[in-house]
């Protein structure tokens, strides 16, 4: 009965997801979106993983996406950057996520915690009306708000961070975003309800599991991956394949082509071949942990969401092949060997890294991720800004003297040690100035190159 119990509350919470994907929708042609949040956003990839599948899904609809987190932030900070860090990109599309930071941490060991944090929440909320005013009266920008990424009491991968009462406290500050993007008729996308759930399915198998390992907080990269696919799926981007072909080789005949071009198909009784052209690229999923920490790849995600299932489909598939193993070829270069009966189920091409499409994608994947780290540098000068330099009333003054109370604060402080070494190229015009030219130049090569191309396929009896 408990197991399923649980069944239908997942798939309650996707059905709602799926309803809210109608009032959300894609990005389109143009559109310049800003992630707005805390460290999760700051250093995470979520974003850039959702904006990889934009640039190889739809490679001629060009949208910008921004990182504009900083960590640490709470709402309050958030709101006293918003017009400097966030609308100065000229964003037509925000989304918006905190909390984590507001549901404080150690403050949870004090004997009055509960009390004292609800004032705190009170003061939060207050700071959130402003914000809320603010995104208010931005009437050309559409809003969407995200549910954060849970905080794992559960785990028993460490014992750092517990907070006994912080979940409860966040989940609330999440009710409390889904309220105002309902009464206000804006987007609303929950990371926090479903990941949640797969902590708590993953560790009845294992109790050391965690989307967030290494410190309850964030997530490592097959958490952003989960985040990145459930803000697809909201967007209801779900069933749209990277291409489609269906060939019968009996009578020679193209039963089917979905988002792709099929030309010259010659059959014979044992091979056949075609030109093609897909309109999409596969996503490929990066193996390598990347990112400071962090222990997981992108593409274990794959074992907690289905996203090559709804999102990366690439499908070949030929009925009526005589019995026997067939060699598939694309452009001369050998793909795999695979019997009459896998053709005739389908073979997802997106999921064979030699195709030439395959390895097409993994440029853009890899300049993507160079587009990032460049990123990221921006975002750690923000944070040296914002959460050092302004309570020192030295915003944006980038000279000598700020330099000088960084290094003096730097031993005591970890995060401003570990920010320093950055913010000394960055506090000039020149290096910002470069870093921009190159974020471009990346960005521009990423809509030059990922266009798909035509390939010859080729399949035929394995010895003919």
């Amino acid at each position: 009965m408990f197991v399923y119990k649980k069944i239908l509350v997942c798939a309650a919470l996707l059905a709602v997801i799926s309803v809210r994907a109608q009032k959300i929708g894609p990005f389109k042609n143009g559109d310049r979106v800003a992630f707005v949040g805390n460290s999760i956003t700051d250093g995470g990839h979520y974003h850039s993983y959702i904006w990889l599948y934009y640039m190889l899904h739809f490679p001629s609809e060009r949208i910008t996406c921004f990182n504009a987190g900083i960590g640490g932030d709470q709402v309050s900070q958030i709101y006293n950057r918003f017009d400097d860090d966030v609308l100065d990109k000229k964003p037509n599309i925000i989304t918006l996520t905190w909390g984590m930071n507001d549901t404080h941490y150690f403050e949870w060991r004090r004997p009055d915690a509960t009390a004292y944090m609800a004032r705190l929440l009170d003061t939060t909320y207050m700071v959130y009306a402003k914000l809320e005013k603010k995104l208010q009266s931005l009437t050309d920008v559409k809003k969407i708000l995200i549910g954060t990424s849970p905080y794992d009491e559960t785990t028993k991968s460490n014992m750092q961070n517990l907070f006994p009462g912080k979940s409860s406290e966040l989940s609330g500050i999440v009710d409390y975003q889904k309220q105002s993007a309902k009464k206000n008729g804006w987007g609303f996308i929950d990371f926090y309800h479903p990941m949640l759930e797969i902590n708590q399915r993953e560790q009845v198998k294992d109790s050391m599991f965690s989307l967030t390992p290494n410190d309850r907080i964030h997530p490592d990269n097959d958490g952003h991956m989960v985040m990145a696919y459930l803000f697809l799926k909201a967007q209801g981007l779900t069933g749209q394949p990277v291409a489609d072909v269906a060939v019968d080789a009996a009578s020679g005949k193209l039963n089917e082509h979905v988002n792709c071009v099929v030309d010259n198909l010659k059959t014979t009784g044992t091979s056949l071949s075609f030109d093609y052209l897909a309109h999409s690229l596969p996503y490929p999923l990066d193996t390598v942990a990347r990112g400071w920490g962090n222990k997981k790849a992108q593409a274990d995600a794959l074992k907690y969401v289905p996203f090559d299932k709804e999102f990366n489909q690439e499908i070949l598939s030929v009925k009526n092949l005589k019995p026997g193993n067939y060699i598939l070829k694309i452009d001369d270069q050998l793909i795999g060997t695979w019997p009459a009966e896998a053709f005739a189920s389908g073979i997802n091409l997106a999921e064979q890294y030699k195709t030439p499409q395959y390895q097409q994608a993994l440029q853009v994947s890899a300049l993507n991720e160079e587009r990032w780290d460049i990123e990221r540098r921006f975002r750690m000068y923000q944070w040296m800004e914002w959460d050092f330099l302004r309570d020192k009333n030295m915003l944006y003054a980038d000279n000598t003297a700020a330099m000088d109370s960084i290094r003096k604060d730097a031993p005591a402080n970890p995060f401003v040690n570990g920010n320093m070494d950055n913010f000394s190229k960055a506090r000039f015009e020149n290096i910002r100035e470069v870093w921009q030219q190159e974020l471009e130049l990346i960005v521009n090569k990423i809509y030059a190159i990922n266009k798909p191309q035509k390939h010859r396929i080729d399949i035929a009896l394995s010895g003919n």
